[in-house]
C-alpha cells in the first residue's frame, strides 16, 4: 500500500506516494524525472546507482523509501550544471575520465563521498571508494587522474 514520504531531493522539498519497499531509484527516475541517476544491475554490484542519503553514498536500486524519509538525498543533477560544474565534474571533463557514461553519475556520487570525508585522498585510497562501481570502457586511469585533479582544486 503507497504512503505519502517527504525527503529532500537536491537541496529541495519533495513529496512522493510510493510503496514503503520501493527502491529509491525508481521514485527518482519515475516520479521526480532525475534519470541521471542509473540502473545498472539492480544487486549492489556495479555502482551506476548510487546517490548520497545524508551524505553517505548508497545504492539507490535497493534503498527503500521508507529509509529515505526526512532524509536528505543528492543526485546526479545536484551536483552542478553545464553554466557551473562541481570541481569533480569539471575535472573528469579535463581528463577526458568518461567514455561511454553510464558508470560516470555514480562514480562521481561516490567521489564527492570521499572527498567530503577525505579532501587530499591517496591513489588507493580514491581506488578503495571505487571498489564498488563497474567501469566497462576502461577508463579507471582517467577516472582516477580526474579525481586526484578535483582534489587539488
Amino acid at each position: 500500500m503507497a504512503q505519502t514520504y517527504r525527503f529532500t531531493v537536491n537541496g529541495e522539498d519533495r513529496e512522493v506516494s510510493a510503496r514503503p519497499d520501493l527502491p529509491l531509484i525508481y521514485v527518482l527516475r519515475n516520479q521526480l524525472g532525475l534519470t541521471g541517476t542509473h540502473y545498472g544491475c539492480g544487486l549492489e554490484q556495479c555502482g551506476a546507482c548510487m546517490v548520497l542519503v545524508d551524505d553517505e553514498a548508497v545504492y539507490a536500486c535497493t534503498r527503500t523509501m521508507d529509509s529515505v524519509a526526512n532524509k536528505s538525498v543528492l543526485t546526479m543533477e545536484g551536483l552542478g550544471t553545464r553554466e557551473a560544474p562541481h570541481p569533480l565534474q569539471q575535472a573528469f571533463m579535463e581528463e577526458q575520465a568518461g567514455q561511454c557514461g553510464y558508470c560516470l553519475s555514480g562514480i562521481l556520487i561516490s567521489a564527492k563521498a570521499l572527498l567530503d570525508r577525505n579532501p587530499n585522498p591517496s591513489r588507493s585510497e580514491i581506488a578503495t571508494a571505487l571498489d564498488g562501481h563497474l567501469c566497462r570502457c576502461g577508463a579507471h586511469t582517467r577516472i582516477i587522474r580526474a579525481i586526484e585533479r578535483a582534489a587539488r582544486t
